[in-house]
């Protein structure tokens, strides 16, 4: 009877471990996962984006996502969460629209001090850039969300990186003619700061393993990139 109640016991842990991480991997947002952990009262900041945000194809995205080195980069004196989705789209008719994901929600419910928006690249796709002429809009709208938080944020407009083959629709020609001045205008009409990782990260293809995803190094300059326009607001 001792041995079967062990038996018994193992199986509802195997159980209960493996509830906890489909419940995770369907969550659509990696919290703060870093090894930092942040004072009481420290600065939140949302990371909000798709795949390249998420971490999709590092390793060790606990540690090695853009958001989790900004973590380690600004210390414990802010809060760093990632809602970053992979596959998400900033347009509301895009086929996977961020709009949509519970995280849109949480990254709202968190009441940041910091918004950083890094979207654009899953539109260029030609299923989703077809509604491109909404795209401003849609932006605006997705700003209002977040202006309207008590926490009254710091919002970052961030360009997409590079992308450096056509890959699943994804096109850099549409980024860089279309995508960014469309960010152009709407930093503009909100009077908000861009973060420019697009340069910062041109001519690295080293970086991005399959021509869309920045590795682990690709993500310490997003990171870094970020971190230096946020301390100098913040100090």
């Amino acid at each position: 009877m001792k041995i079967k109640g062990i038996i018994l016991l193992l199986i509802f842990t195997s159980i209960f471990i493996k509830c906890k991480k489909n419940v995770e991997e369907n969550s659509g947002t990696t919290l703060n996962t870093s090894k930092v952990m942040p004072n009481a009262g420290a600065l939140k900041i949302a990371c909000i984006g798709n795949s390249i945000t998420e971490g999709t194809g590092i390793k060790d995205t606990e540690n090695n996502s853009y958001p989790a080195q900004l973590q380690k980069i600004l210390g414990m004196g802010y809060h760093v969460r990632n809602f970053g989705v992979s596959g998400r789209t900033l347009l509301r008719k895009g086929d996977f629209p961020y709009w949509n994901e519970p995280a849109f929600q949480e990254s709202k419910d968190f009441q940041p001090d910091v918004v950083v928006i890094k979207l654009g690249t899953n539109d260029t796709k030609p299923q989703n850039w077809e509604y491109a002429g909404e795209f401003v809009k849609d932006y605006q709208v997705f700003i209002d969300e977040f202006q309207a938080l008590d926490s009254k944020p710091i919002i970052y407009l961030c360009y997409p990186v590079p992308a450096f083959a056509v890959r699943w629709g994804i096109d850099n020609d549409i980024i860089t003619k279309e995508v960014m001045p469309k960010i152009d205008e709407v930093a503009a009409s909100k009077e908000l700061e861009i973060i420019d990782l697009y340069m910062v990260l041109e001519g690295k293809g080293e970086f991005f393993p399959d021509d869309i995803h920045p590795n682990e190094k690709g993500a310490k300059i997003i990171a870094e990139t970020i971190a230096e326009v946020v301390k100098k607001k913040n100090n």
